[in-house]
């Protein structure tokens, strides 16, 4: 009998739809951990539990669930799909042993693996291909695998053919073992020989796959050019040996619904994907021996439980109690879905929720100590997309701002504050769908309901012109009086210096007291313009003036220098100014031409293209956007390049803008300060 192996875990990753919740759903009904298998439609699957995720039929957040396969404990970490959620497929992956990339038989979707395969290659994560649908797909496997090699670095190695009854795959041959499985709907694949049909092609591609192997085994490749047919064993280890340390990516195919293929894909992973201790050291850096401990790798604020830290042990064992960075855990739970079940401890490999610890964070290895360290952490994707919330009863006000952290600990893409120019709260993500998720987070968990709006614009103006300027005030009723008479100079500066103020003042006509009381008259005055907005790269400057003995004041000149600016600013012609971007934009390169229309269609400037030599057969758009036209650019890149084109931006600099549109915004500002 065979010693079961350290607990194992793997990822289920790819594209929105391509079925990897029926795919967790069907490996938990093979190994028995549920009785009956449910639907997405029914609402009645293990994963996507979550209220958010149910109304949506798609998983929102990742799904956990161990069970256990001849022996052996795994654990499968079902990813959401959505380009806009592909956070969590990041952090997941940083802890897994192995990862199972679903995707469809569909060579025209293959881009849409780009991202996770560029991270899989980037971290050397290993991972296996599961080309799914195949019982109602009728795509090429041939041409999907050649689609998808173009958006691997690792060569692709294709493990089984199908079999097809006209155009209906009904049965695979495994390439390794030569031998031919026929699917049966609801039993398991019975062993049939090879048809004389698929024969050629079962010859072609297991050279095919013997030839990718020999590439990284010398041995090997001087069997083949010896004509000496290497064992069947020499071929497991070679396809273990390479996938271990991410030098192919094996493909297998099936139907997740139909439960094909299942049990192919299950034992090639216990065979061939490492363990817990490889993946500690190989993509940790830790060693076997040192204390206990364990990576958080998410984080959860439930209602009923309190604080859950996703975490899986990377050394020693963890007993309940067992203070970890400062804090003394209150539950240790092995999970099936929305299920938790108490552990008395967990193990080396074991992927568990810790209750109560409080302090831990995405990516934080935690320890007795407190000082282990972790290696680097993929850092929060970078915003790209907004919207101004407020609640909708004034009593929640101060219940956002923790709730939101509480959000932004579970989902570090999201992010949220105060706008320092408009004053309004922003939440930010990576897309409309994320905010609406994370918004009906926020009721149906904190019972906050939220109204939202796009951002306001942060317009700034100047002036073209300039003027000296003289006020007095003056005013008197009884007893002291208030007088205060000043002449400024206003006059623009070049863009980008921004407010100076200085005092040519002499024969101490204004006495040196009241000088800063003017500036700060000035200075109140340019917080909104006569256009309504914050006033930049403007000189004042205070030239002449008179004082009373009696009845001059600080406040006094401070409302003599607004009178003077408030008078002299309206002769200076002035302008409004918008907020210009600097955009760069990421499209694979059969997508570049549609950023011109994209860029045209926002009022964009492009300053050119050239390929991104970290992202092959991509594109870098360098483009100039005004701030106004950045919400929902993210919606519509994404529409015009199957959901994968992305961008970062960044503030250039400030642009006058005139006309139809300058005066609608002006107009619009001034309706909103009379209401």
């Amino acid at each position: 009998m065979t010693t079961p192996s350290a607990p194992r875990c793997a990822a289920l990753v790819g594209p929105y739809l391509s079925g990897k919740t029926s795919l967790l759903e069907s490996i938990l009904a093979l190994t028995g951990a549920i009785s009956r298998k449910g639907s997405v439609k029914e609402g009645n699957m293990v994963g996507d539990a979550s209220p958010e995720a149910r109304a949506r039929q798609m998983s929102t957040e990742v799904n956990v669930a161990t069970t256990t396969y001849l022996g052996d404990v795994w654990t499968f970490l079902d990813c959401p799909g959505s380009i806009e959620l592909i956070q969590e497929p990041y952090n997941v992956l940083m802890v897994v042993d192995a990862a199972v990339v679903v995707c469809e038989p569909e060579p025209q979707k293959a881009l849409t693996l780009a991202p996770l395969l560029r991270f899989l290659d980037q971290h050397n994560i290993p991972h296996v291909i599961f080309i799914n649908k195949m019982d109602i797909g009728v795509g090429s496997v041939r041409d999907t695998l050649a689609a998808l090699q173009v958006q691997s670095a690792k060569p692709l190695v294709l493990r089984e053919i199908p079999i097809r009854d006209g155009e209906r795959v009904t049965g695979f041959v495994d390439l390794v073992s030569e031998r031919a499985f026929r699917w049966t709907e609801g039993k398991r694949s019975a062993l049939v020989e090879v048809p004389s049909s698929v024969a050629p092609r079962t010859a072609e591609a297991r050279t095919g796959m013997l030839e990718a192997l020999a590439d990284f085994d010398d041995a090997l490749l001087e069997k083949l050019l010896e004509d000496v047919a290497p064992s069947t064993g020499e071929i497991y280890a070679g396809l273990t040996r390479d996938l271990r340390e991410d030098l192919i990516v094996p493909v297998f195919f099936g139907s997740a619904e139909g439960m094909h293929g299942i049990t192919r894909l299950l034992k090639a992973l216990r065979h061939e994907a490492p363990g817990p201790q490889h993946t500690a050291e190989k993509q940790q850096g830790i060693e076997a021996t040192g204390e206990v401990c364990a990576q958080v790798f998410k984080t959860v604020h439930a209602s009923h439980t309190g604080k859950l830290t996703y975490a899986r042990v990377w050394r020693g064992e963890i007993a309940d109690g067992t203070v970890l960075n400062g804090e003394r855990i209150s539950g240790i739970n092995r999970m099936l879905g929305a299920k938790l079940e108490k552990q008395p401890k967990a193990a080396v490999g074991d992927v568990v929720a810790f209750g109560r610890l409080d302090s831990a964070a995405t990516g934080q290895m935690l320890s007795p100590s407190g000082k282990v360290a972790a290696v680097a952490w993929p850092p929060p994707l970078k915003p790209l997309f907004a919207l101004a919330v407020q609640p909708a009863q004034r009593q929640d006000e101060v219940k956002l701002t923790g709730a939101l952290t509480r959000l932004t600990d579970e989902d570090p893409s999201l992010s949220f504050g105060h706008d320092p120019v408009t004053g309004e709260f922003l939440l930010w993500g990576q897309g409309e769908m994320q905010l609406a998720i994370a918004l009906d987070r926020l009721h149906n968990r904190f019972n906050i309901q939220i109204v939202s709006h796009p951002p306001q614009v942060p317009y700034k103006e100047t002036i073209r012109g300039a003027v000296t300027q003289h006020a007095r005030h003056k005013k008197q009723s009884g007893g002291h009086g208030e007088f205060g008479d000043v002449h400024l100079e206003i006059k623009p500066v070049a863009r980008g210096e921004g407010f100076q103020f200085t005092d040519r003042i002499t024969g101490g006509v204004v006495p040196k007291q009241y000088i800063p009381a003017v500036e700060t008259g000035v200075r109140e005055f340019l917080s909104r313009g006569p256009l309504g907005f914050p006033v930049v790269d403007v000189s004042v400057t205070l030239t002449d003036g008179q004082y009373h003995t009696v009845d001059s004041s600080d406040m006094a000149f401070r409302k003599a220098a607004q009178a003077a600016m408030r008078e002299g600013m309206p002769k200076c012609s002035p302008v409004l100014l918008e907020p210009i971007f600097n955009v760069k934009i990421s499209v694979p390169s059969e997508f570049t031409s549609r950023i011109q229309r994209i860029a045209s269609g926002r009022r964009g400037q492009i300053l050119g293209f050239e390929p991104r030599a970290d992202w092959p057969g991509w594109d870098e758009v360098a483009v100039l956007l005004p701030q106004a036209e950045m919400h929902g650019l993210i919606i519509e890149l994404r529409s015009a390049t199957l959901g994968v084109g992305t961008f970062e931006w960044a503030f250039d600099h400030l642009q006058e803008l005139s006309g139809k549109l300058a005066d609608d915004i002006v107009a619009a500002r001034a309706q909103a300060l009379a209401g």
